[in-house]
């Protein structure tokens, strides 16, 4: 959950507490954030799952429910300043508690400040290196930066930690899909997810995504 701010109201930011509700849960809809379906708990539709994913770039978000104007990023990073200064404060009197670097890394991660996120997380990893969550998000996080080695380094060392993670599997699948063009590796990676994860719920998705990986192999060919 997301921390409120309460009244603090930065200088020169008129009318954004007025909008900051919608704005979060906005973001929390239009992000994705995951990169494919098993995003935790940020699940995508099947289609969106199949679709580019590519680092944010953008300066600007649709205009909001309720007819609320658009947001800029630097908007959003004050409000995800607000949103984490009170756990920042937290952090500081207490450095190693990896728990609160998660949660201000998730409250930038949904404000699309992706550099700042992965910063958090990196920071919390260094306390908790087998918290593959947190690695996988890190690894979310540097692919929409552009980071796409990073990214697979990231969900790399989360499976040696966790072989059969879900996540990371289909997020490994994903960036070497789609990042590296990688139609061989993704296969391989979603086929380890399948093999080592027999009752998944979602396994449709993933052999729907093998046979377009497969079909793209045979066009190259």
């Amino acid at each position: 959950m997301l921390i409120t701010s309460g009244d603090k109201t930065p200088p020169g930011s008129a009318g954004l507490r007025a909008v900051h509700v919608y704005a979060i849960a906005a973001v929390c809809l239009l992000c994705g954030l995951g990169l494919g379906y098993f995003g935790l708990g940020r699940h995508l539709a099947p289609r969106v799952a199949q679709q580019t994913v590519a680092p944010v770039a953008a300066t600007s978000l649709n205009t909001l429910p309720g007819g609320h104007p658009k947001l800029t990023l630097n908007q959003m990073k004050q409000m995800a300043d607000l949103q984490a200064s009170s756990l920042l404060e937290k952090s500081k009197a207490d450095p190693q508690n990896a728990s609160l670097l998660i949660q201000i890394a998730s409250i930038y991660q949904a404000a699309h400040q992706f550099r700042d996120a992965s910063g958090y997380f990196e920071k919390a990893l260094t306390i908790e290196p087998n918290n593959t969550s947190a690695r996988t998000e890190m690894a979310s996080c540097l692919y929409y930066s552009g980071d796409v080695d990073g990214a697979l380094a990231q969900l790399t060392e989360a499976l040696r930690y966790n072989p059969k993670n879900v996540n990371a599997l289909f997020n490994l699948g994903m960036i070497r899909y789609r990042g590296k063009h990688d139609s061989q590796g993704a296969i391989s990676a979603w086929q380890q997810l399948l093999s080592s994860n027999p009752n998944l719920d979602r396994r449709p998705i993933v052999e729907q995504l093998i046979a377009e990986a497969k079909a793209s192999l045979r066009t190259k060919n």
